[in-house]
C-alpha cells in the first residue's frame, strides 16, 4: 500500500514539475511583457501630448484603443494641473502697493472636464473645438489601473487556493508640457 501512496506522489510532483510550474512562469512572462507593452503605450500618449501641448478627441481614441489591444478591463485617470501666478498688493485697488511678491495658484482639471471639452454633449458644439489646450509649464498625467483577470492568479490559486490573488496593477505617468505646438 505504501509502494502505491509513494508511486502516486511522485507522479503528482512530476506532473508540477515537469508542466505546472513552466506554464505558470510562462504566464508570468507574458503578463510581465502585457504590462512593458502597457507603459510604452501610456509613453508614446503622454510625451505626445506634452510635445504637442494639447490633446484631440482622436488622439484620446487611439489611445484607448491600443490600450484595448494590451487589457482586458482597465479605467484611465487624465489629470491636467496649471499654475497662476498673482501679484500681491497691500491695497489690490491701487496697482503701486505692489508687494514685490506673487502668490501661486494650482488648478487642476480632471478627466471628466477634460472628456468634456474633448466630447461635447451636442453634434453642433463638436466643430473644430475637439481639442483640450495645454500651456507649456503645465503638468499633465494618466493613470491606468488594469483590472483583468490575470492567467497566473488563475493558476496560482489552483495551487495554493483562494487566498492567492494577484494584485491589480496601476501605472502612472506624466510630466511637464514642454511645447505648445497649436
Amino acid at each position: 500500500m505504501s509502494n502505491v501512496l509513494s508511486k502516486l506522489t511522485a507522479a503528482l510532483l512530476a506532473v508540477l514539475l515537469l508542466y505546472y510550474f513552466p506554464m505558470m512562469q510562462n504566464a508570468k512572462r507574458q503578463e510581465d511583457i502585457a504590462q512593458l507593452n502597457e507603459y510604452r503605450i501610456v509613453g508614446a500618449f503622454v510625451d505626445a501630448v506634452r510635445n504637442k501641448g494639447y490633446l484631440s478627441a482622436d488622439m484620446y481614441e487611439d489611445f484607448t484603443a491600443q490600450l484595448g489591444t494590451v487589457l482586458e478591463g482597465f479605467d484611465v485617470e487624465l489629470e491636467h494641473r496649471h499654475k497662476k501666478y498673482q501679484p500681491e498688493y497691500s491695497d489690490p485697488a491701487n496697482p503701486s502697493t505692489f508687494l514685490e511678491k506673487y502668490s501661486v495658484h494650482e488648478e487642476a482639471h480632471y478627466q471628466a472636464e477634460i472628456l468634456e471639452q474633448l466630447f461635447p454633449a451636442t453634434a453642433a458644439a463638436a466643430g473644430d473645438t475637439r481639442k483640450y489646450m495645454l500651456s507649456e509649464g503645465d503638468y499633465f498625467d494618466v493613470k491606468v489601473q488594469d483590472h483583468s483577470t490575470k492567467p497566473s492568479s488563475v493558476l496560482g490559486r489552483v495551487l495554493y487556493g483562494e487566498w492567492y490573488a494577484a494584485a491589480e496593477t496601476e501605472l502612472q505617468y506624466g510630466g511637464m508640457v514642454l511645447n505648445e505646438d497649436y
